[in-house]
């Protein structure tokens, strides 16, 4: 069983930066491939990024590709999103979202992940 907790979300001006957090529970954090997803008022949960146990291999949605990073330290329990650049139409609950040794091939799926967090909200302003 895998816990995660968000935190980081808030209110900024478009242009500007946030970074997410997520802290998982467990003790084989590192076997685990961490995703954040996110979902807008009236829309579908969508992907935003993802990044394997080991941390070298990421994934990105188009939207996001050159604006947002992921990382990880393991030792933490622990997995980031930095947002740079931000546009209004980043706007959304963003969630964490956790399956162990999950393919790369399914790294966008949120149907393959068992563990989700509680969302954390992030509002770009324009």
């Amino acid at each position: 069983q895998v816990q995660l907790v968000e935190s980081g979300g808030g209110l900024v001006q478009a242009g500007g930066s946030l970074r997410l957090s997520c802290a998982a529970s467990g003790r084989t954090f590192s076997s685990y491939v961490m995703g954040w997803f996110r979902q807008a008022p009236g829309k579908e949960r969508e992907f935003v990024a993802a990044i394997s146990g080991s941390g070298g291999t990421t994934s990105f949605a188009d939207s996001v590709k050159g604006r947002f990073t992921i990382s990880r330290d393991n030792a933490k329990n622990t997995v980031y999103l930095q947002m740079n650049s931000l546009k209004p139409e980043d706007t959304a609950v963003y969630y964490c979202a956790a399956e162990e040794y999950l393919a790369v091939l399914y790294f966008a799926r949120a149907d393959r992940y068992d563990y989700w967090g509680q969302g954390t909200q992030v509002t770009v302003s324009s």
